[in-house]
């Protein structure tokens, strides 16, 4: 039988690693100037992710409708419980940066990684390595190092922070499993959750807004340059969807929480080109370990990663092998039993 070809990524591995990281940055800095007093002073966070999720919805959509993309069948109620802890993720996010100090809310974003790496090992029995451990504790102390300030923790805080930090690994750690499970597409899935975000958040998002900022949606003035923007930090935010799905579809939730921490490297040198945000000593020497830590954590990965291919193709081989040998006894068996059978007609 021919082999069918393999066939191809529409998107590189590279590529994705790329549209994240240039994605998260520029929507990082588009809500910085919509969101900031000196900007449009837009303090509604969960409504613009609503936004957010309402024009990847219609993308998602359009893409269907066109043939572009397959819709493919998962249970409603995955879907529904999925979009809840997305939901709760993106809320509690918002609720710990309101409630607690900036230094306290980075190191909660930072416990991320070893907890995604605890539900892995839970629920998908994934092991890791020496070197992998290593290199996810530089990361983090890297990252550590350039954000941690002030360090302040109040009871609610803490509770909002430890529900941000539980439905973002859960939600991240889904992704990768419901692609898995039902053979399904990054975007192809996005698709399928965006709807459901949107209409939550688009609801429910004015309401949380204005118990975080005492603002009302409904008093706000769009004016043409905010309106701009938001449509700005819209489009990169569907690029920004995409590109995650893509990347803990192909990848895992640990190597996107590790590598993802290039954005916030990025995000400080920007900053300080951009927006004339000081940048010490310190927040260097912490962007150098971080990226360090990223270098040996890609070069521990690779490594785990040819160690199975080639232990797999050792498999393949002996069982190769014991096929051949199982093929050559059952030859020589029936070697024998035609023997047998010529020297009976002989004596016969």
């Amino acid at each position: 039988m021919a082999m069918e070809p393999e066939k191809k990524p529409a998107v590189s591995n590279a590529g994705a690693w790329g549209m994240n990281v240039v994605s998260s940055v520029g929507i990082i800095m588009a809500n910085k100037q919509l969101m900031s007093p000196s900007g449009y002073g837009f303090s509604f966070a969960t409504t613009l992710t609503g936004f957010h999720f309402s024009v990847t919805a219609l993308v998602g959509w359009v893409s269907n409708a066109a043939g572009i993309s397959l819709s493919k069948q998962v249970p409603l109620w995955e879907l529904l419980w999925f979009s809840i802890v997305a939901n709760l993720s993106i809320t509690a996010m918002n609720l710990s940066l309101m409630l607690n100090s900036v230094g306290f809310y980075q190191i909660s974003k930072l416990s991320i990684i070893p907890v995604v790496c605890l539900m892995e090992w839970i629920l998908n029995s994934k092991h890791y390595s020496r070197r992998v451990i290593m290199a996810v504790v530089v990361v983090a102390f890297g990252v550590g190092v350039c954000t941690v300030t002030d360090v302040e923790i109040n009871v609610k805080g803490f509770l909002c922070a430890f529900v941000a930090v539980f439905c973002t690994s859960l939600q991240q750690i889904t992704i990768g499993s419901f692609q898995k499970k039902y053979s399904i597409g990054s975007f192809e899935l996005l698709s399928k959750t965006a709807p459901i975000q949107a209409v939550s958040l688009v609801l429910f998002g004015p309401i949380i807004d204005y118990y975080l900022s005492g603002q009302s949606l409904l008093k706000y003035h769009f004016s043409t340059g905010a309106t701009l923007f938001i449509l700005l930090s819209c489009a990169l935010a569907v690029f920004c969807n995409m590109s995650q799905y893509l990347c803990i579809g192909r990848f895992s939730a640990t190597t996107f929480q590790v590598l993802g921490h290039m954005k916030t490297v990025c995000v400080l040198i920007l900053g300080w080109i951009l927006f004339d945000s000081a940048l010490t000593i310190k927040n260097i020497l912490g962007m150098i370990l971080a990226v360090v830590g990223m270098v040996i954590y890609s070069l521990a990965v690779e490594s785990e990663k040819q160690v199975k291919i080639a232990s797999h193709s050792s498999i393949m081989l002996d069982s190769k092998l014991d096929q051949e040998d199982v093929k050559l006894l059952m030859d020589r068996s029936n070697g024998i039993a035609h023997s047998d059978t010529e020297l009976s007609q002989t004596k016969c």
